[in-house]
């Protein structure tokens, strides 16, 4: 019997994605050549195209990629033991202000980077966006239901508008503090969190 090793490829294709990550992350999608992946990686531009096919396809495949990482993540967040479900959230906000800033984000806050960027250029990565993002309001969504039935926080409206809401806030957000450099639009976020979830100061 034959054994296939088929933990090189797989580790080939994670390190051209992990690496186009950082680079993309830090200059964006259309500033950022194959020729530049393919040397960072150290892959032959052959391998590229073996694995994604196009830059498009790979786009995609990096989106998927940080979704799934980011989506584990928030489910751990989500998950931390002897903790309200409001505390839960509030550090998910405290988390974002950490990694999501104008700092090299070391593609952590590659949906920030790439939505506007990607959305009107390719619908596949568009698609992917929307996957990701959808699944993240759909957590928050859950975990507002759950604070509301645990009685942690309370909203006025049905949690999927708030969980939408609230994530469209933070996105905004993120955008401002780039543009203005400094961290006052997550302050403003993160009282206006506080108060749709009518969380005490």
């Amino acid at each position: 019997m034959v054994t296939v090793n088929t933990s090189e490829p797989v580790d080939v294709r994670e390190n051209i994605i992990a690496v186009g990550r950082r680079i993309i992350g830090a200059k964006g999608f259309s500033a950022v050549g194959l020729n530049e992946i393919v040397s960072a990686a150290g892959v032959p531009k052959g391998s590229f195209y073996h694995y994604f096919g196009s830059k498009d396809a790979f786009g995609v495949a990096l989106l998927d990629s940080y979704f799934d990482e980011y989506l584990a993540d928030l489910d751990t967040t989500l998950a931390t033991p002897d903790l309200t479900m409001a505390q839960r959230l509030m550090d998910y906000w405290r988390v974002w202000q950490e990694t999501q800033s104008f700092f090299d984000c070391q593609g952590k806050c590659l949906a920030v980077k790439l939505g506007a960027e990607v959305a009107d250029m390719s619908e596949a990565m568009r698609a992917a966006l929307k996957r990701g993002t959808s699944g993240i309001i759909v957590r928050l969504a859950r975990a507002i239901q759950t604070g509301v039935d645990e009685g942690s926080l309370s909203v006025r409206e049905d949690p999927s508008i708030v969980a939408q809401s609230l994530y469209q806030l933070w996105l905004g957000a993120s955008v401002m503090v780039k543009i203005v450099r400094n961290m006052e639009p997550f302050e403003t976020a993160m009282k206006t969190t506080r108060q749709m979830l009518h969380l005490d100061s």
